[in-house]
């Protein structure tokens, strides 16, 4: 039996995530977004806000810088481990997981912020319906993979 075919919406998705997950775009990605101060054309990619995000690797202990799409909530982030719905989370994840003491940056601000992950099972379906509300692509990423999508939320420190 023939699968029916995703919508070009999912499909455009899909295609977008598995760009901009890629580690090979991350560093012309974060070279852009800093020569432009945040405003390059990617500054809003997806309907949402692109921060970076530096964290400490859990292995290395050098600093590692992404750019990752986010939620403005307040004085808040909220990140999406989603890595385009892949069978495993982005690096990052595991880094904000061993130390959630990072930078984030947002178009020429930086300041110092702590991750946490989401584990509350009413407040990540609240966090879940505002990254939708963001990007619904988010609930394709979903459907793709049997993991659960970690959700982080960065708060001022």
């Amino acid at each position: 039996m023939a699968m029916p075919a995703q919508p070009l919406s999912h499909r455009v998705a899909v295609a977008v995530g598995e760009v901009l997950t890629h580690r090979w775009f991350h560093p012309i990605h974060r070279r852009l977004y800093r020569l432009t101060g945040g405003w390059s054309v990617l500054s809003r990619a997806m309907g949402m806000d692109m921060i970076l995000v530096t964290a400490t690797g859990r292995r290395s202990g050098a600093a590692h810088t992404v750019p990752l799409a986010a939620i403005r909530d307040g004085a808040s982030w909220i990140v999406v481990g989603s890595n385009a719905g892949k069978a495993r989370p982005p690096a990052w994840v595991h880094n904000l997981r061993a130390d959630g003491a990072i930078t984030v940056e947002h178009r020429r601000s930086r300041s110092a912020f702590m991750a946490r992950e989401v584990t509350d099972a009413g407040e990540r379906e609240h966090r879940w319906r505002q990254v939708i509300a963001g990007y619904p692509g988010y609930d394709v990423y979903r459907a793709r993979t049997n993991r659960v999508i970690p959700l982080f939320v960065l708060d001022p420190a």
